[in-house]
């Protein structure tokens, strides 16, 4: 297909693998809050040391070196602290080098952007997607001197990353920038420090089975008690043996607490983190184990049972259910939500409207179809220029978010969720499904008709209704010309089994002269109805019974 790229096959999204649960601690004593406090910073400024050591080994970093770091910290903390922190460093350092990569990958994107407009004759139109030139001189002599720029910082990138080199700040690089400018971020300097101090605490420690209660340096009890294993510095703040803290508030977890409950009480692995919100000025303590995988179920069971095709946008999900031959089953839904707001809010909308989605779905006992989206590629104003409105729209789609929570919610109704590609699916669907779908008491969207494109290419089906006639006289004889059911599918070359009874509707069903029988014309011999009589033959005039 000339200008077209490849699709990808669907297949099946792999479950989640973790469980992470919050809850409060309320009713902490200003002891307790002053002892939080003082752990917190004493190892942040353990972890922070340790991440700029393992910044500054490289790619040169080996398992001697880490245990290197492990030993200088454990000596100022515990074992167990130490082996928290450099683990959780290790992480970091990845994590800095995952987005080194994007970085680069999205360099090289705008300068091959600018590079191609800057090649065609300024005024000229794109076309098949692709921007065309630039509007104006005076626009591209700015390409070209952003051109330099992001080729200077393209340069600079590949060489950190040859050299193993990385940037990373604790605290977030975001809160630091608003330090030179608190009155844009709307924040005083105490406040600043505050909550620079909060982000750069470390308060978290990795399960290990075997041990009592799953965890021996944050350590939770089934009847809800918090005791902390305190670093060697601070051994003197022990208000119980063994150098250990207990708070004074009891807590419990209400999503997922009997799961909780049976891993502490067979001391399996549980994982804590304790973190202080500044804007609501209260503490939460974090739980989190791993679970077992779950086992894909192959994609031909999942069309088994037809499939819910679901299109993503900015306001809603546009879903509409299909049977196993990729026809639109009953009615659309949407399902809306709204992304404005603060963090929780929009967390809090998104989960409500996917599981008005996986109930729904449940309710027909089918799979979930979705697009694998990425728009990573999409939102450099290289390529849309102008389109502010367009790239802030694709910018606030939380893609990868909505993807991730819907395989996690819906591994916990038993529903199965398949990835398809996004190439053409809004494209082809209006162009094939909208119009039909499309009648007197329902107006269909082009997002429901996205949706049912989704649908059909999870299903493996082409997006289109139907395929091209067959060649010669566009008869039947080189191959069945419709692809709604398959060649092995009983009946589907058969007339339409008939209704009992007359086809008119004066005589009820089950009465009257049987349709398409000989014996329901008015012949000699035969009858017509079900009853048995006969028609008489017409009276003979009197010179017919002379002649006769």
């Amino acid at each position: 297909m000339g200008g077209l790229r490849e699709v990808a096959d669907p297949f099946v999204a792999p479950g989640p693998t973790g469980v992470a649960i919050r809850t409060g601690l309320k009713g902490l004593a200003g002891q307790d809050v002053m002892a939080l406090r003082l752990v917190g910073g004493q190892m942040g400024s353990l972890a922070s040391r340790d991440l700029k050591a393992r910044c500054a080994a490289g790619l040169a970093h080996d398992s001697d070196q880490w245990a290197q770091r492990k030993r200088a910290l454990t000596g100022q903390s515990s074992s167990r602290w130490a082996g928290s922190v450099t683990k959780a460093t290790h992480d970091q350092w990845a994590l800095a080098r995952r987005g080194q990569l994007a970085h680069i990958q999205n360099l090289q994107a705008g300068v091959d952007m600018i590079t191609g407009r800057l090649s065609l004759p300024v005024g000229a139109k794109g076309c098949k997607g692709s921007p065309g030139g630039y509007r104006s001189r005076r626009e591209w002599f700015a390409k070209s001197r952003r051109l330099r720029l992001l080729e200077d910082r393209l340069e600079r990138e590949r060489a950190d990353r040859e050299a193993g080199r990385v940037r990373v700040v604790r605290g977030g690089r975001k809160l630091l920038r608003n330090r030179h400018n608190l009155q844009a971020a709307q924040m005083s300097e105490a406040k600043w420090r505050v909550r620079w101090e909060a982000e750069r605490w470390f308060l978290r420690a990795d399960g290990e089975s075997g041990k009592r209660y799953g965890n021996e340096t944050i350590r939770v009890s089934p009847d809800g008690e918090v005791s902390i294993k305190l670093p060697a510095p601070l051994a003197g703040l022990a208000n119980r043996p063994h150098g250990r803290y207990v708070l004074a508030c009891r807590v419990g977890f209400r999503h997922r607490g009997e799961q909780w409950a049976d891993r502490v009480a067979a001391n399996r692995a549980v994982a804590y983190r304790i973190q202080y919100d500044v804007e609501r000025d209260r503490w939460y303590l974090t739980a989190s184990w791993q679970t077992p995988p779950v086992r894909a179920v192959p994609l031909e069971a999942v069309r088994s049972g037809g499939l819910v095709g679901v299109d993503t946008n900015a306001d809603h999900l546009a879903a509409w259910h299909l049977d196993i031959h990729g026809n639109p089953v009953g009615a659309p839904r949407r399902f809306d939500y709204d992304l404005t707001g603060c963090a929780s809010h929009r967390d809090a909308q998104a989960r409500h409207a996917l599981i008005r989605l996986l109930h729904w779905a449940k309710r027909y006992g089918a799979a979930i179809a979705i697009e694998d989206l990425n728009f990573q590629a999409e939102k450099t104003r290289e390529k849309h220029g102008r389109r502010k409105r367009f790239r802030r729209l694709i910018s606030g789609m939380p893609v990868s978010r909505l993807r991730g929570r819907l395989v996690s919610m819906a591994a916990e109704l038993g529903i199965t969720v398949v990835s398809v590609d996004p190439a053409y699916t809004s494209r082809w669907g209006a162009q094939h499904w909208q119009k039909s779908l499309t009648g007197k008491r329902r107006k269909t969207t082009r997002h429901h008709a996205a949706a049912v494109a989704i649908g059909r290419r999870a299903l493996g089906h082409p997006i289109r209704r139907r395929t091209a006639p067959p060649p010669h006289d566009r008869s039947d004889r080189a191959g069945h010309r419709t692809v709604q059911a398959a060649s092995g599918i009983p009946g589907r070359e058969e007339t339409r089994p008939r209704v009992p009874g007359p086809r008119t509707r004066s005589v009820g069903a089950g009465r009257g002269a049987k349709a398409g029988d000989q014996c329901a014309h008015n012949r000699l011999g035969h009858t017509a109805e079900h009853e048995s009589w006969h028609q008489d033959s017409l009276p003979l005039s009197h010179w017919e019974r002379l002649l006769e």
